[in-house]
């Protein structure tokens, strides 16, 4: 058991590599920054972007999770994920891969019905 408890805190290759690119993009913006160098700052600002972009890739491959908790046997930041290929309902980045990517959502509704009123119910 880890210092978290039994939980699955979301580790995937995908969330990695996009922490680490973006971490060095804002460090050598930051350098570059410090020592007046404006070409360093955009470069290390586009790596930042590129992070965003191999980040979406990466979890559109599968390598990233869905929305919400995974079974315990999918927790290892190794493991890719089944459903990527089809895409995750709810899911942004899924959705913006274009409509054949989007799952519609198989649950109908995200609320119950609401009751109907009674015709008259709400006049004085």
């Amino acid at each position: 058991m880890s210092a978290h408890g039994h939980v699955d805190l979301g580790h995937t290759v995908a969330g990695w590599t996009g922490t680490t690119l973006a971490l060095l993009g804002f460090a050598g913006a930051g350098a570059a920054l410090c020592a007046g160098w404006a070409s360093g700052i955009l470069i290390g600002l586009g790596v930042v972007v590129l992070a965003g972009l191999v980040t979406w890739l990466l979890h559109l491959a599968g390598w990233g999770k869905p929305s919400g908790p995974r079974p315990e046997a999918e927790w290892h930041w190794r493991v890719r994920d089944p459903a990527a290929r089809t895409g995750h309902a709810d899911c942004l980045g899924c959705r913006v891969a274009g409509p054949r990517r989007a799952v519609p959502a198989a649950a109908g509704p995200r609320s119950p019905a609401l009751p109907v009123a009674e015709e008259g119910a709400l006049t004085p």
